[in-house]
């Protein structure tokens, strides 16, 4: 394991604790549909908390996301993943994010974590990159991180009902986050 940067490594690093600017943050995924495509989506309601810590390595990271919020664009195929088939928001109307140890990784960091979806948590490692730190438009001080993971679907219980039993929808699901987080006083 390579050691961990030291906070002057990431220009502009502060230590303190810091939530997503909604107006700011993105939450996609993508997978394939009827094996000769790819549907993109995303969640549209998140709140995450990034607490950094003067040795990068400490950090931690908890999201909270409302399922019912997915957008594809499509507001009847929104509905059906809202469903019972899928996502079954009524009775898991989150899904939950909580890290549990950092490390540097190549030219970025790994997050390991645990996100549970659909009432199932499983261990779900975050590839993150760091975009930066600085005061933005408001003049308030600023984080900016994107991260990306791949969850297999079956994993979390999300087993789509096809008729005739072809798979309608892959099961490797990419995710990719953007995430603008503002400094707490």
């Amino acid at each position: 394991m390579s050691p961990a940067p030291a906070p002057a490594a990431i220009p502009g690093y502060l230590a303190g604790t810091w939530k997503a600017d909604p107006a700011h943050c993105r939450i996609s995924f993508s997978l394939r549909f009827l094996t000769l495509g790819t549907e993109r989506g995303r969640f549209t309601d998140c709140d995450a908390t990034i607490v950094t810590r003067e040795e990068p390595q400490r950090s931690a990271l908890t999201a909270t996301i409302d399922v019912a919020s997915i957008d594809t664009g499509n507001e009847k195929r929104d509905t059906h993943l809202r469903s019972a088939d899928y996502l079954d928001a009524e009775n898991h109307p989150t899904m939950s994010y909580r890290s549990t140890g950092i490390h540097p990784s190549g030219d970025g960091w790994t997050v390991d974590g645990e996100l549970t979806l659909h009432g199932v948590t499983r261990q779900v490692p975050l590839a993150v990159e760091v975009n930066g730190f600085g005061p933005g438009a408001s003049g308030a001080q600023q984080a900016a991180f994107s991260a990306t993971a791949d969850i297999d679907r079956r994993d979390f219980g999300i087993t789509a009902r096809t008729d005739g039993g072809g798979v309608l929808v892959g099961y490797k699901v990419s995710i990719s986050l953007v995430i603008q987080a503002v400094l707490q006083k």
